[in-house]
């Protein structure tokens, strides 16, 4: 029987992840490890300075394995992983509410759950829906993790890879199909808003609004933008290429070092 774990970012509460969890609750043995709170924007963060702990909640209605952690999307993976000898077949994080398009997924909880699922060999899904929670519709989402999960054995993956999936808030009807993309281009201009509690205190508000520089054809912001789902196949070789001649030839002629 596959064995599919189940994390997420918004916590273990979120309906993002009750519709994940219910679309495949039969299609294997399903646990859902996720952290007690949320933890959007938490990245690749790993807990190494106090002790991470598990308690099992109940999901109603859903008749599966589920723990709370205090821990980050990623330490749910680690915990998931600790049996080397019993690894999942598949990770599968989200629904979460909101996009995790272009550069999204360095900061995206979402995504560094399915990332640290890949760094253990295992194919993982990042799936999230491109509106906010209080807009956000799941069907569409969970219906598409259920035909992954059911074409995961003839149509494995390469390992040490994951998969970032958008799709857009929009009835079935209205989803314009599925496209296999790249990741575009999408940059933050960050405000850092200084206010005052009321004791007179400074505090910091960290804010931003997206400035899209590649919503070309091809990438994940233009599938999403005509109503397309979204699949970014993604690895971890961040290596500037087309860096490495010139690198070498400045070191040749005594650029950077004697």
């Amino acid at each position: 029987m596959m064995k599919i774990l189940i994390s997420n970012d918004d916590g273990i509460h979120a309906p993002g992840l009750r519709a994940l969890a219910a679309a495949v609750a039969d299609c294997g043995e399903v646990t859902v490890i996720a952290p007690e709170r949320e933890q959007s924007a938490a990245g690749h963060a790993v807990t190494l300075h106090k002790p991470l702990r598990m308690k099992e909640v109940p999901l109603p209605g859903l008749a599966l394995k589920a723990y709370a952690t205090n821990g980050t999307p990623a330490d749910c993976i680690a915990l998931g992983t600790v049996d080397r000898g019993d690894l999942p077949d598949l990770v599968l994080s989200g629904i979460n509410a909101g996009a995790n398009l272009a550069e999204e997924i360095l900061y995206s909880g979402t995504a560094s759950a399915a990332m640290e699922g890949a760094l253990n060999n295992i194919t993982s899904f990042a799936l999230s829906v491109t509106a906010p929670a209080s807009q956000a519709r799941f069907d569409v989402a969970a219906e598409l993790a259920r035909r992954i999960v059911r074409s995961f054995p003839r149509e494995a993956a390469p390992r040490a890879r994951f998969f970032n999936v958008n799709v857009p808030s929009l009835p079935p009807e209205e989803i314009a199909g599925i496209e296999v993309t790249r990741l575009g281009h999408r940059c933050y201009v960050n405000r850092m808003e200084k206010r005052l509690d009321p004791r007179g205190r400074p505090y910091y508000w960290f804010t931003g609004d997206p400035v899209e520089r590649d919503s070309s054809p091809g990438t994940d912001i233009a599938a999403i933008a005509s109503g397309k789902i979204s699949i970014t196949p993604l690895h971890f070789d961040l290596t500037s290429h087309d860096d490495i001649t010139p690198l070498v030839e400045a070191l040749a002629r005594g650029a950077l070092w004697p």
